[in-house]
């Protein structure tokens, strides 16, 4: 009987302690709960951040918090812009009449045009629809920042409009909006922006141009900034061959890649919902733990309850760690995997670039027979090797300004793996004299004195 009346008595604590629990979660903030969902989109968590942004938009609406409510319209847009662009458009046109109904910041009102303005070109390039309205949506955003001197506002409405710009395949006037966004760009929109300039200068078919913006673009850390710039080189360079079939393999080359980085991204995504899940039970056992301290009976119940509540939740901590631990190790095995699969796709294309030039043809070619090459051909073996070969040999010519013009032909034919036999066959002279000069080279002008490490060692790093 006791042990009975101890039992309902503990299930009475328990269903007030959800209860309060239930009356908690009914009173969280809409702007609580707009962080938390930026939280979960920031962890690449898309599905989360969306629900939670729902869930915003309806603490908002009830709360009459109305700064919060537009907000939430705009970043479930942002989250559905690439798998739903018309809904998107639509959420963000509701952002807009929410905000020009409670205006409060002029700034946040040129960002939602700016966003729909977007959007709005999205749909008309999915649809191959009139671009009249997204035109409208930017330009509106652009005097409003022009008359108010936002210059990063300015400089992100321009580069909206260079993008519609060349999306109509206007590419000239998609080049003075570029121009104008990059003189107003603020460091963290500078990539963008060049990103922009040089696709227009690319659709203009000004390599130099294009290359040159290219590579003045600092990717960082942003992997898919990185892969777009080495392929638009990689582009160039067979442009400039005439190879546009091989173009086209190194864009579907590419594109695979992308996909396993999206890949990566869903994986992650599922990682932090678990994560998120065991966060939100700690906090409902952190919760129920101050409920039982309220009295000195319920504290000496409730203290029974949560050491064993603990000791489960250590040991399943502990097993929860072990698995983890593993499944991290699997799967940093597979992104490594996935990372020489990707170098191996570069390293192909490198050297098929390179196999496809007249002057390798020349160099492969087998036999005792002299080789010439023309200065045209040098200089064509150098700028290949610097399009494919992050500007290496640019960059030896400015640390070492006193080397020779042999010196720096005999390091490209090192770095290209051409046998000593057929060096000896281009400067008429043994394969003992090159490889003599070789070691005269390393030792003289690289100042390497180790027997062990070769030339090719040397500037294989």
């Amino acid at each position: 009987m006791l042990t009975r009346s101890l039992y309902i008595f503990i299930l009475g604590i328990l269903m007030v302690a959800c209860s309060q629990q239930q009356q908690g979660a009914d009173s969280q903030t809409a702007a609580r709960c707009l962080e938390e969902a930026e939280a979960a989109l920031a962890n690449d968590s898309i599905r989360q951040g969306e629900t939670m942004l729902r869930k915003t938009i309806q603490l908002a609406e009830a709360s009459e918090d109305w700064h919060t409510y537009y907000i939430a319209y705009q970043r479930l847009a942002e989250a559905l812009s690439q798998s739903n662009p018309e809904e998107a458009l639509r959420l963000m046109k509701k952002a807009l009449s929410v905000y020009e109904q409670h205006p409060d910041d002029k700034r946040n009102y040129v960002i939602l045009l700016d966003y729909a303005g977007t959007y709005a070109s999205q749909v008309a390039f999915n649809t191959e629809g009139s671009y009249d309205e997204a035109l409208d949506f930017i330009h509106r955003a652009y005097d409003i920042a022009e008359k108010q001197q936002m210059t990063d506002l300015m400089c992100q409405t321009l580069t909206s409009l260079a993008n519609i710009a060349w999306a109509q395949e206007d590419y000239r006037q998609a080049l003075d909006y570029a121009h104008r966004a990059e003189s107003t760009a603020t460091t963290d929109l500078r990539p963008g922006t060049l990103q922009v300039l040089a696709r227009s200068y690319l659709s203009l078919n000004m390599l130099d141009s294009a290359e040159t913006v290219y590579r003045r673009i600092d990717s960082g850390n942003d992997v898919h900034l990185t892969y777009i710039v080495q392929s638009s080189l990689a582009n160039i360079a067979l442009r400039r061959m005439g190879a546009t079939q091989l173009e086209d393999s190194v864009d579907e080359a590419f594109g695979q890649i992308e996909d396993i980085y999206y890949k990566a991204l869903g994986q992650k995504d599922q990682y932090y919902q678990a994560t998120l899940r065991k966060e939100m039970e700690n906090q409902q056992l952190e919760y129920r733990s101050k409920m039982y301290g309220r009295t000195l009976l319920i504290v000496i119940i409730a203290s029974v309850i949560i050491l064993l509540a603990v000791v489960q939740a250590l040991r399943y901590r502990i097993r929860m760690q072990e698995q983890e631990k593993r499944r991290l190790q699997q799967e940093a095995a597979h992104q490594k995997s996935l990372l020489h699969q990707a170098n191996e796709v570069v390293a192909f294309l490198q050297n098929f670039i390179l196999e496809r030039t007249e002057a390798m043809k020349k160099l492969n070619q087998s036999g005792d027979s002299l080789i010439y090459l023309s200065p045209h051909e040098w200089s064509e073996i150098e700028r290949t090797l610097n399009a494919i070969d992050n500007n290496r040999f640019a960059k030896i010519r400015e640390q070492y300004p006193s080397m020779q013009e042999d010196d720096i032909r005999l390091c490209l034919l090192t770095r290209l793996g051409i046998s000593n036999r057929a060096i000896g066959n281009i400067y008429c002279i043994t394969v003992s004299a090159i490889q003599h000069r070789k070691l005269k080279l390393k030792k003289d002008v690289f100042g390497e004195s180790n027997p062990d490490i070769t030339l090719e060692q040397i500037l294989n790093s």
